[in-house]
């Protein structure tokens, strides 16, 4: 028997629940647990910031998106490929592509019967731009209300200036430790 791979599937945006739900669907009603294994919509868990209030939310990795664990042939294909809201497999023209070990991994997706660690790290979105003035509400420079002069995603951080010595001197804040003014 031909082994079970991830596959994605491209889909409209927002309907990533819905194609999820009617695959599944279609696998209890064509009995096709055996060949289309698990369908998944990865999701990640992000703190929020808005107007200076922590909020924690999940929220899709992937818009626009599903994984599918499956063994490819002609059916499996025509299945979710003629499924509605799919517009097709990710791939080159109509050959799907499977998902290596090392693609699956940061998704915390069990490969070969080893469970994979999923990233622990919390994502925090802010609804600042630069320019923006901001109030640091913790740390050294709590109370301090500056304008944002640079905003950095990946270290989760802003700059702000701030004088010191007479002398304005950039500063770089954590997000959880700012609020808009």
């Amino acid at each position: 028997m031909a082994e079970a791979n991830w596959y994605v599937v491209h889909t409209y945006s927002g309907y990533e629940n819905k194609v999820k739900v009617d695959i599944e669907k279609t696998i209890e009603n064509r009995k096709l647990q055996d060949e289309i294994l698990e369908v998944r919509v990865p999701l990640e868990d992000v703190v929020e910031m808005r107007n200076g209030v922590k909020k924690q939310v999940s929220r899709k990795m992937f818009p626009g998106y599903v994984l599918i664990h499956m063994i490819m042939n002609d059916d499996t294909w025509y299945v979710v490929r003629n499924t509605r809201g799919v517009t097709g497999f990710v791939g080159p023209g109509s050959k799907p592509v499977p998902l290596t070990p090392a693609e699956m991994k940061p998704l915390g997706i069990q490969i070969g019967g080893e469970q994979q660690e999923a990233p622990a790290r919390e994502k925090v979105e802010l609804d600042i731009e630069v320019g923006d003035m901001i109030v640091v509400t913790s740390g050294a420079w709590e109370g301090t209300t500056s304008a944002v002069t640079t905003i950095n995603e990946s270290k989760q951080t802003v700059t702000i200036e701030v004088e010191m010595f007479g002398r304005a001197t950039s500063v770089e804040i954590d997000f959880l430790d700012i609020k808009k003014a």
